[in-house]
């Protein structure tokens, strides 16, 4: 196999990794900044994102089924490309969540999860771009635990936000909606922790 047909995979993980940067860094812009009035736009420039993600895995898959030799096995392609799928889906049900509970305001230490969530994205997209060199990078092993950090990070402030909010919030709809929402954002993060498993299992079975 050719050097640019081994290429387009790693691209096309990196074009996928980057939806998924942008679609978090517009998650953060949202709630930043929010308002319910806007909020129908904003799902739509998500959706857009997701959209064209889609279509970033579908042209993989198209151009796998035609491929006799691949850079590395089959299964791990269409692993890695479904799970890089997962982290813009995942990240646009988050907005979808807060749309249809209706939330009219961002709970305080909603913020910082989502930023660990943008830093997720953000290592993955620095993995993808250093993936091509799996037989021999040095890199990848510590993108892997950053990942892995960042996963354990998550975990942390999602306990402290799910106890703050049957702590102090005594409205037990809203209780649902924002355990929802938590929820979906924590599941974010633990799938770019799937990626980072994923390229973990690739450099193994290589090794």
């Amino acid at each position: 196999m050719s050097k640019k047909q081994d290429a387009y995979y790693f691209q096309n993980f990196i074009a996928c990794a980057d939806y998924s940067c942008r679609a978090a860094h517009l998650l953060k812009e949202t709630i930043s900044h929010f308002d319910g009035a806007s909020l129908k736009k904003k799902l739509d420039e998500i959706h857009e994102l997701e959209h064209q993600a889609d279509n970033q895995k579908h042209d993989l898959l198209n151009t796998l089924v035609r491929a006799f030799i691949t850079p590395i096995e089959r299964e791990d392609i269409i692993q890695m490309s479904q799970n890089l799928d997962d982290m813009t889906d995942q990240i646009e049900d988050v907005l979808i969540k807060i749309y249809y509970n209706r939330v009219t305001y961002i709970r305080e230490d909603f913020l910082p999860l989502v930023d660990v969530l943008i830093r997720s994205c953000e290592k993955v997209r620095e993995m993808m771009n250093e993936f091509s060199n799996f037989k021999h990078s040095k890199a990848l092993r510590d993108y892997i635990i950053d990942v892995n950090t960042l996963e354990e990070e998550a975990d942390k402030l999602f306990i402290d936000c799910m106890y703050k909010l049957h702590d102090t919030c005594k409205d037990p709809l809203e209780v649902i909606a924002w355990r929802e929402i938590y929820s979906c954002l924590e599941k974010c993060v633990d799938i770019c922790e799937h990626v980072a498993d994923t390229v973990e299992t690739t450099v193994m079975k290589n090794s």
